[in-house]
């Protein structure tokens, strides 16, 4: 059964799976231990329930959980208030649930050198840590993002092309993937919810066009699109969008920052949370729909690999069905992973269509 989507307002809702989830997230997932400090952070877009969901699990394995909640910043990846930022800065472990992320600002590069085991987990709230983490078979789900990290960087040619008009080509050349949704076992590493990989290929050879279907996020006021967004892209920048309503917003919200690198392709990701079948608005799991890609625009952390530059801000769009075509083979097409390898894995995992 999956859940529905969206915040159910009764605080009782899901109570027992959510206490389930939560313990799974800081015990299993965060590898958290007895005496390790632990900062938990929202703003009020976060749904409360799963911030003292995750408080209760840190104290329940013995660790000493600090949660820190404070009002919604209009400007995501920003730097946060001086006693946030202090107090990650000295994390062993911070979970982050704020929907305005504070991720790549100078706080969180603090807590990485730091040597932090950090989550991002924007905007999740009952129905998602249920639904992408208590139900799912998380060390199954790293065992597909390791065969698809690995058949990646064995790649050099790398064609994505989809239905709605995206055809984008370009060249790996030996660049490594990050597996970001593995399972905590070192510091100073940025982790993200199981269910995708990163990398970005040889900037300059990016080209072609690319179709956001399904969502964009930031900025804020747009999530779910309501038509496709059109990006031209010629050796890794954006030098045309287009489309309807949605395609002006974000044009209008990258040009605000008068920043050129926020024209510039930061990331390609793979999404393959089997609790996500389709778009939320709620970024971490819509870059996660089962089968889906995920592009970055703007900022390129450290952590990708690629060029390194810093910008402005940050954005990610998702393309929904996707085919992956590496150096002549389809590893996936339509959306579904037609590699045998990985079918393999996706029987395994119980997916639908598999």
């Amino acid at each position: 059964m999956e859940y529905p989507i969206g915040i159910e307002m009764a605080p009782d809702y899901l109570f027992y799976e959510l206490s389930k989830a939560a313990y799974k997230l800081v015990k299993e997932v965060m590898l958290v231990e007895s005496g390790e400090n632990v900062v938990v952070t929202g703003d009020t877009s976060t749904d409360k329930r799963v911030l003292d969901a995750i408080m209760s699990a840190a104290y329940i394995v013995g660790a000493n959980p600090v949660m820190i909640y404070v009002p919604t910043n209009e400007k995501a990846y920003a730097e946060p208030v001086t006693p946030l930022g202090n107090a990650v800065a000295v994390a062993d472990v911070w979970i982050e649930l704020s929907y305005s992320s504070i991720m790549l600002c100078e706080s969180w590069r603090k807590a990485i050198d730091f040597g932090c085991r950090y989550i991002n987990l924007t905007g999740m709230d009952v129905t998602m840590i249920v639904n992408c983490i208590g139900k799912v078979d998380v060390p199954r789900v790293v065992e597909l993002g390791e065969a698809l990290k690995a058949k990646m960087e064995a790649a050099n040619e790398i064609i994505i092309q989809d239905g709605n008009g995206t055809y984008l080509t370009a060249k790996n050349e030996g660049r490594p993937v990050r597996h970001s949704g593995q399972l905590a076992t070192f510091k100073g590493y940025p982790f993200m919810m199981c269910g995708q990989i990163s990398w970005c290929p040889i900037e300059e050879t990016i080209n072609g066009k690319l179709v956001f279907d399904a969502a964009i996020f930031p900025p804020a006021d747009m999530g779910i699109l309501s038509d496709n967004v059109e990006l031209i892209l010629e050796n890794g920048r954006v030098i045309k969008i287009e489309g309807g309503k949605d395609a002006e917003r974000f044009s209008a919200w990258l040009h605000s920052f008068d920043d050129p690198n926020m024209f510039r392709l930061a990331h390609y990701s793979l999404g393959f949370n089997p609790g996500v079948t389709k778009a939320t608005g709620r970024i971490v799991e819509d870059e996660r729909i089962f089968g889906c890609m995920e592009f970055g625009i703007g900022s390129q952390g450290k952590m990708i690999r690629g060029s390194y530059w810093t910008a402005a801000s940050h954005t990610d769009g998702v393309v929904s069905s996707p085919s992956i075509i590496l150096d002549g083979e389809a590893i996936e097409e339509n959306g579904k992973y037609v590699d045998p390898e990985l079918v393999e894995i996706c029987k395994k995992m119980g997916v639908a269509g598999y």
